[in-house]
């Protein structure tokens, strides 16, 4: 047990050290998306929040329940665009890519993405959550980087993906703009953006935040601040560089039903892009 666990930690330390060669880096493209990012996306206040609730991340009972129930669509929808765009085979539809999931949070995520077969790094700006992703990836034998940063120090960093996923984290930032324009230039060139969050609808406010926060319990009261919520028209605008598809709606029905993919994006939506090849 002793000898496994050593050699884990010297499997962790390889990985740290050798993270930024597994990211093709273009610092030289980068030079003009730099100029114009200048605004940090980092909330003081949503860090706390959930720094505070990180031991929590993998109780599908505690104040993460609703993702955990939420999380076999989004995967689902990620898994499908990915084999749709990339190919691939059903059983791996992940295998070849590198992978960054910001916002990582606990690693809901990025672990699957792992066991899809991506090489993937995982970000978050709430350092407990960071620690508590990292346990979870070396308790389960699942080889995930994780780094507490911001998607604006990656950018400086020069680093690309071929998929980059942003769930449920882009209602949190500071400005949305310069995190969209982060986001969309971590993607290399034929690479993809992915995308959910909860549209600023007044059915969202009632069911999304009066409900699921203060009804039902489902998140913790205060979780999502409805002024900050973000529409598909503002994550095209954040992101011309992105050639996005139709928005799709993610649904809860009861009864047993349970959360699925719909046409209705009025309250919980996933949006996703190609960054096009340049010419």
């Amino acid at each position: 047990m002793l000898q496994r666990e050593a050699a884990a930690n010297r499997l962790g330390r390889g990985l740290a050290c050798s993270a930024a060669t597994r990211y093709q880096l273009d610092r030289i493209g980068f030079s003009a998306e730099l100029s114009r990012m200048s605004a940090t996306t980092l909330d003081p206040a949503e860090i706390a929040k959930f720094n505070a609730l990180a031991a929590d991340w993998w109780n599908p009972k505690g104040p993460f329940g609703a993702l955990h129930r939420l999380n076999p669509v989004r995967l689902q929808f990620v898994r499908d665009f990915a084999l749709r765009h990339f190919g691939g085979a059903s059983a791996r539809p992940l295998k070849g890519l590198n992978v960054l999931d910001l916002g990582c949070g606990g690693g809901l995520v990025s672990i699957p993405l792992a066991r899809m077969g991506a090489d993937v790094l995982g970000v978050d700006a709430a350092p407990e959550a960071v620690g508590a992703a990292r346990a979870y990836a070396e308790r389960t034998g699942v080889i995930v980087t994780y780094e507490n940063t911001s998607a604006e120090a990656l950018v400086e960093r020069g680093a690309r993906f071929d998929l980059v996923t942003a769930l449920e984290i882009v209602e949190h930032v500071s400005d949305v703009n310069a995190f969209l324009e982060a986001a969309a230039a971590l993607v290399k060139p034929g690479g993809a953006l992915v995308l959910s969050t909860i549209n600023r609808t007044p059915k969202a406010r009632a069911l999304a935040i009066v409900g699921a926060e203060r009804i039902l319990k489902w998140a913790p009261e205060g979780a999502h601040d409805y002024d900050k919520l973000v529409t598909p028209e503002e994550i095209r605008g954040g992101a011309p560089t992105i050639k996005w598809e139709e928005p799709v709606g993610i649904t809860y029905a009861p009864l047993g039903a349970g959360w699925s993919l719909t046409d209705d994006i009025s309250v919980n939506y996933m949006i996703a892009g190609i960054r096009p090849e340049r010419s």
